[in-house]
């Protein structure tokens, strides 16, 4: 067994080897902090920080850097409307930004480096590229020669001539070239701006990426990522960037995760069809979208819509139940699994298989409800001892834990979807007389303040401490 990523620069699986032994350095793609993130935007997010804990869970030590674009045309268009500086734009949305993923159970970025803070790096990177002839200033804005760069397309698996016919100059861009792109842009009147060798102006987007990548990580890194909207021109601008100033492989393996579609649609703001993140969780548990985002392989798209993310909530209902269950019976126990069994160990071997076939986490859930549809039976057997009970528990939170998800109760409160589960399985162990177990699914919720009330009409629930 050995793990295999899809590398789009190869568009072919990969066995995955590592620049150092036991360590991976990962630069992930962040936001432009002008808004607040969208489900679409969650992706990216959630997936890679999938992947920087997948390989923690094999022991390897990770560097992970994501950045965050602090300035560009969006956020100086934010500011002239709102009338309030770039900056103080840039600091209210990585806030919002990292609430937001830190909801989604995000691990913190070993780094999350400003374009802004990284002024220096970038401009004498730019200054490099111009003294080695990749790139040429003009009247005050400087451009990259892309036809210098021999391997311009290859990742996104292009011609020169092919992406040329796609191409336009815009009015007032003094290019050789119109598939030139601009590393530095001269300030306009009003404007955010840096002094530079140049003139005073603003760095283009695609170099900050090229300059954090050489300062954080070195000139070549294990994993660069992103969302496959940025293939091209995003990354295949930072690969010319940083190949030509450096003359090595930037990085050895490229991945993109799948687009999010809303309804079957594509999302964009024309359609009305944007789902923020921010509103989300306010109707969701962060978890379930997790859970959600998850449960499609990453480079497929996925579609999202209310109905799939309520088949979510029921799903992942099904896994917190579980564990509930199985640590509401061993309260009060010390037991423990016992270390290594022939099935805790199969389990373990099946979720790290999925997860070593380019981490495919709908195969590594597969295996979490393998998990579960045992230790449910296992909990209807009064045979069934606390040191079994305890292995279910652990493998299960184990596993769960490597995709972020956190099955133990994080509130006071109990989720209404995991009340409705947690009554269901009261009724059903009453219709088979079980009421030793009706009677311990009373008592949890009773635990976590909802009482239960048997009617001619039903089960009635209300929570006791509202």
């Amino acid at each position: 067994m050995g793990l295999k990523v899809f590398n789009t620069l190869t568009r072919k699986k990969e066995a995955f080897v590592p620049l150092e032994e036991g360590k991976v350095r990962m630069y992930v793609c962040g936001p432009t902090v002008y808004n607040y993130i969208h489900i679409g935007n969650a992706r990216p997010v959630v997936v890679f920080d999938t992947v920087r804990r997948y390989f923690e869970y094999r022991g390897y030590n990770v560097t992970y850097v994501s950045n965050f674009t602090d300035v560009d045309d969006r956020l100086i268009n934010a500011s002239k409307e709102r009338h309030i500086s770039v900056p103080r734009i840039a600091d209210e949305f990585i806030k919002a930004y990292l609430d937001d993923v830190g909801a989604l159970n995000v691990k913190k970025a070993t780094f999350n480096p400003r374009a802004t803070e990284t002024m220096p790096e970038i401009i004498s990177f730019i200054k490099k590229l111009v003294d080695a002839g990749y790139a040429y200033p003009v009247d005050g804005d400087v451009y990259f020669r892309t036809r210098k760069f021999q391997g311009y397309g290859k990742l996104s698996h292009q011609s020169v001539d092919d992406l040329k016919s796609g191409v336009r100059i815009e009015i007032g861009e003094n290019k050789e070239d119109p598939l030139d792109f601009a590393l530095w842009k001269a300030a306009k009147p009003g404007e955010i701006k840096w002094e530079s060798p140049w003139g005073e102006g603003r760095p283009g987007w695609h170099i900050e990426c090229s300059a954090m990548v050489e300062k954080y990580l070195g000139d070549t890194i294990d994993i660069h990522a992103g969302g496959t909207d940025l293939v091209f021109p995003h990354h295949e601008n930072e690969i010319a960037q940083s190949e030509a100033l450096h003359h090595k492989t930037m990085a050895h393996y490229w991945l993109h995760n799948g687009h999010i579609q809303i309804n079957n649609e594509k999302m964009s703001k024309s359609i009305g069809n944007v789902i923020l993140v921010h509103d989300l969780i306010k109707k969701y548990d962060p978890q379930v979208i997790r859970f959600f985002i998850l449960t499609v392989q990453y480079r497929h798209p996925i579609n999202f819509s209310d109905e799939l993310l309520n088949d979510a909530v029921q799903a992942f209902g099904r896994l917190k139940t579980a564990y509930y269950n199985l640590d509401h019976r061993l309260k009060g126990n010390e037991a423990v699994s016992e270390g290594p069994s022939e099935k805790l160990d199969q389990y373990r071997y099946d979720f790290i298989e999925s997860m070593d076939d380019d981490f495919n986490t709908a195969n590594a859930i597969a295996v979490l409800f393998d998990i579960v549809r045992d230790a449910n039976i296992a909990l209807q057997d009064e045979k069934s001892d606390a040191v079994s009970l305890a292995g279910y528990r652990d493998i299960l939170e184990e596993l769960s834990g490597v995709l972020g998800l956190k099955l133990e109760d994080q509130s006071e409160s109990i989720l209404d979807s995991d009340i409705e589960e947690l009554i269901q399985k009261r009724e059903a162990a009453r219709k088979e007389k079980r009421f030793d177990i009706a009677d311990e699914i009373r008592d949890a919720l009773k635990e976590k303040g909802v009482i239960l009330e048997d009617t001619a009409q039903g089960v009635r629930w209300k929570r006791g401490h509202e």
